[in-house]
């Protein structure tokens, strides 16, 4: 038999030539930032279980913010720690809250720095749900007010977006006509359109200290087996007004961010979340992994699957070894 004349390495022999017909890059600009911010001056607690990733207070937040977007990074995504709890998680609309400060530190030091601000209520109430409970579960609809209220203080304090996480129904189209009701017409919307009730959010809720104290999110949150009913949740919130959707999380769900890409117009972003990155740090740090070629093939597999933009806790290292 003759030697096929199509031959498929002829364009992977280099790297000059593999990078010639790479298909899909990963470059800083295509990553978000996330950070932790909790009140008082001068703290940085590293988070135990997500190894490099600390807990910052505002002044610290702000030297951060500095580098990332010094390194090309396209902007910060905001948590908070409050050192108050309640049924309500009132914390959440602070003007003076945990966030609200922590805002308006980033965009006095970093003016462009997009900052995008999670709203949810799991951090600042006591019982750690998203919304307040009645007789033990998440009153939806009672919750929705509160997100709103939330969300109009982020606004306020100088969010260039505002990021419902919580899985409420309605919670988009609450929370734009609340932030229209207030002037804040022109304030973006990224909805965690398809946030799953996933295993891989431990680390997170440890740096959150946002572990529901009974019970768990399954009832709100999205059932894992299920991804047609991910794209009913991703066209709901567009239909109520979200500007950007959010698949949570990232690799365990390529196949939903490939479908959203696919269907939807509105940018697609997708978050690597903590269990990822710990699990990956994890076996880097036992030499079982390459950490360069680890990082870069995870991130690039979100890319290739349609993610528009990646929310990982990698972000700033991976934007670090890209300059040099």
């Amino acid at each position: 038999m003759p030697f096929p004349e199509q031959r498929l390495r002829r364009l992977r022999r280099t790297e000059s030539l593999r990078a010639l017909v790479r298909e899909t890059r990963v470059e800083p600009h295509d990553l978000i930032y996330p950070l932790f911010c909790v009140s008082g001056h001068g703290i940085r607690d590293e988070v135990a279980s997500m190894p490099g990733i600390s807990r910052f207070s505002a002044d610290l937040l702000a030297a951060e913010a500095k580098e990332v977007h010094a390194l090309g990074i396209a902007g910060v995504i905001l948590f908070g720690i409050p050192d108050r709890k309640d049924p309500e998680g009132s914390g959440a609309w602070d003007p003076d809250g945990v966030v609200q400060v922590a805002i308006r530190a980033i965009k006095d030091a970093v003016p462009d720095l997009v900052v995008i601000a999670d709203l949810c209520l799991c951090e600042y109430t006591d019982h750690g749900h998203c919304g307040v409970l009645d007789r033990g579960d998440v009153d939806n609809d009672a919750t929705l007010p509160l997100l709103a209220r939330a969300g109009i203080s982020q606004a306020r304090a100088g969010a260039d977006i505002v990021a419902p996480s919580d899985m409420m129904d309605g919670r988009v189209g609450s929370l734009r006509r609340g932030l229209d009701a207030e002037g804040f017409e022109s304030t973006p919307i990224l909805s965690y359109a398809a946030k799953y009730a996933s295993a891989f959010y431990g680390p997170f809720r440890d740096a959150a200290e946002s572990t529901p104290s009974e019970g768990d999110r399954r009832g709100y949150q999205m059932d894992p087996a299920n991804a047609r009913e991910a794209l009913r949740e991703i066209a709901a919130d567009i239909e109520e007004g979200a500007d950007l959707v959010m698949v949570k999380p990232a690799l365990p769900y390529l196949d939903v961010i490939a479908q959203a890409r696919e269907l939807f117009a509105e940018p697609v972003f997708a978050y690597q979340v903590s269990g990822e990155f710990s699990m990956l740090r994890a076996a880097i740090e036992r030499g079982w992994l390459d950490e360069e070629r680890a990082v870069s093939e995870s991130l690039t597999a979100i890319r290739r699957a349609g993610a528009d933009r990646i929310v990982s806790y990698f972000a700033l290292e991976f934007a670090r070894r890209y300059h040099g």
